[in-house]
């Protein structure tokens, strides 16, 4: 367990509990957290920070803070500090080095008390590049013709934390420009985007997806971004904004880029309007990297371990993606028009070239970009 910085003495709780917040969000920036695990338990508040996809734990607060320490998060955040019972959202900015961080909190009741969980949103356009992303680079020539079609539905898909967000919004800097109107439903917005209309849906109120598209299609769009396929209805204004003259982005939940289509099938929408909207679907997965000063390759063959430094974790720093990258083609179509099931259209597209995952990922870590025991872990076979 790693300690955090100490904090100056305060003498009164509440300005102590401001004084190891403060700490608190530093250490997590100088580790590079994606996320902060504020956990109670009966005698103490369990700190974790999630690095490359991994949970860390870090020394916990004095006992006598974890009530003050959570309502705190819970102001800055804009949460109603007096509703202990049902879960909370709210986002927060603070200020670490001179440098103003932006985060998502959810807050949730449990057995001891209530648990947070920061998602730390410190992203700077310059690290929103497509090139950044993992692409190979054939995969990457397929992405930026399917952004450069006037209309269609560019499907990311994957689990919750393969990075679908990401890419995304890496998708729309790349398209942002004075000549474009690009907007966005999303719930909520992760990334503050300058020049992009974007919207939070509001479910309570009746403002969800399905109804956001519908009122966007209105304002004159060139590109529209969908934060999830969520339903039926959404995927029925998504696929018809595509095919009239609209550039739609979106995620699902699936475990590859075939069964997206399957799964656009389930959601009710028909296989010629699947075929006519549908220009590129990306799967896609996170590996954690080699950290470059310390990695070995193993005596005689095409394989890299992970050794630990002092400049890493356990011997790796940082992740990419490894990607599934599936194009619309006229065969594809005829396939899908078809009616045949999700593994003739997989076996079709391995014999067109179309990488799967664990071949992705594979060859990354045949270069020494990862290991081959991270790929594994991260894809089916």
């Amino acid at each position: 367990m790693s300690p955090l910085p100490r904090p100056t003495v305060a003498t009164e709780p509440d300005q102590q509990a401001v004084v190891w917040l403060e700490a608190l969000f530093t250490s997590a920036l100088a580790a590079a957290a994606s996320d902060i695990h504020l956990e109670p338990f009966e005698a103490v508040l369990r700190v974790r920070f999630r690095i490359d996809g991994h949970l860390h734990e870090k020394s916990p607060p004095a006992a006598h803070l974890k009530d003050r320490i959570i309502s705190r998060i819970k102001v800055l955040s804009g949460m109603d500090i007096a509703e202990k019972r049902l879960p909370q959202d709210g986002r927060l900015r603070t200020v670490v080095n001179a440098s103003n961080v932006d985060m998502r909190a959810s807050c949730l009741p449990t057995l001891h008390g209530e648990k947070l969980v920061l998602r730390i949103q410190q992203l700077l356009s310059h690290q929103l590049s497509l090139y950044d992303l993992g692409y190979e680079t054939s995969q990457m020539e397929l992405v930026l013709a399917a952004l450069a079609q006037p209309n269609g539905l560019i499907l990311i898909t994957g689990p919750t934390g393969s990075g679908k967000t990401m890419t995304l919004y890496s998708c729309l800097h790349h398209l942002n420009s004075p000549l474009i109107n690009i907007s966005t439903v999303e719930d909520p917005c992760e990334i503050v985007l300058p020049g992009i209309n974007q919207i939070n849906v509001n479910e309570k109120s009746g403002l969800g997806f399905s109804q956001s598209l519908r009122a966007l299609l209105r304002q004159d769009p060139d590109v529209l971004m969908v934060g999830e396929i969520r339903d039926g209805e959404t995927a029925d204004v998504a696929a018809k904004a595509a095919q009239t003259g609209h550039l739609v982005l979106s995620t699902l939940h699936t475990n590859d880029a075939p069964s997206a289509l399957t799964r656009l099938q389930q959601l009710g929408l028909a296989d010629f309007n699947i075929a006519s909207s549908v220009v590129l679907i990306c799967a896609q997965r996170l590996v954690r990297k080699l950290c470059p000063h310390c990695k070995a390759q193993l005596p005689q063959e095409q394989r890299f371990k992970a050794v630990g430094c002092a400049r890493c974790n356990n011997g790796y720093k940082g992740r990419i993606g490894i990607h599934q990258v599936l194009a619309m083609t006229p065969a594809l179509q005829t396939l899908l028009m078809s009616g045949v099931d999700v593994l003739r259209i997989a076996e079709h597209a391995q014999h067109t070239g179309v990488l799967t995952l664990r071949q992705a990922g594979l060859y990354k870590a045949q270069v020494g970009i990862t290991t081959h025991e991270e790929v594994w872990a991260a894809t089916a076979t």
